[in-house]
């Protein structure tokens, strides 16, 4: 179906690309995350089980606004594994059990796609004239700032 939004194909294609890409990352942050909650261990193990709860939860609502923002613009949104795997910048290390390597693991990723996020927002609306997009992003970035505050939170540095 034609898509006649208001910015050239080209564009819009610039735009799922990267959006493909930023969905990409959430997935593997989403599975991360997901996987810690499982296998904290420590003295904290119920409040590190429920700070991983929520924000795997929010992760997840997030990946799924990402992925509607894909199809709003004209394109699919990948959700093949292998897919998601060539698409992300973020490692997938051995799992760790202590608090602290689960934290500071989370918040770099947390950390790596806001710095993305912020070019993105320049991007879409100046390089790409999608606006909307810009906007969206700027939303995402709020809810991963705050993400990595909370796990900053834990951390001594």
């Amino acid at each position: 179906m034609k898509v006649n939004i208001g910015i050239s194909d080209k564009n819009r294609q610039a735009v799922a690309l990267a959006l493909n890409q930023l969905l990409a990352d959430e997935h593997v942050l989403y599975n991360k995350t997901r996987s810690y909650h499982w296998d904290v261990e420590g003295p904290s193990f119920m409040e590190f089980h429920k700070l991983y709860e929520g924000q795997y939860t929010e992760l997840a609502e997030m990946i799924d606004e990402i992925a509607e923002r894909i199809r709003t613009i004209g394109h699919y949104a990948e959700g093949r594994l292998k897919e998601i795997l060539k698409l992300t910048s973020l490692e997938e290390p051995d799992v760790p059990t202590d608090q602290s390597a689960q934290i500071e693991n989370l918040e770099s990723d947390h950390d790596v796609i806001i710095v993305r996020l912020r070019k993105l927002i320049s991007d879409f609306d100046e390089k790409y004239k999608d606006i909307g997009s810009s906007d969206f992003i700027t939303g995402v970035l709020k809810q991963h700032e705050k993400m990595a505050w909370m796990l900053r939170s834990y951390l001594r540095k």
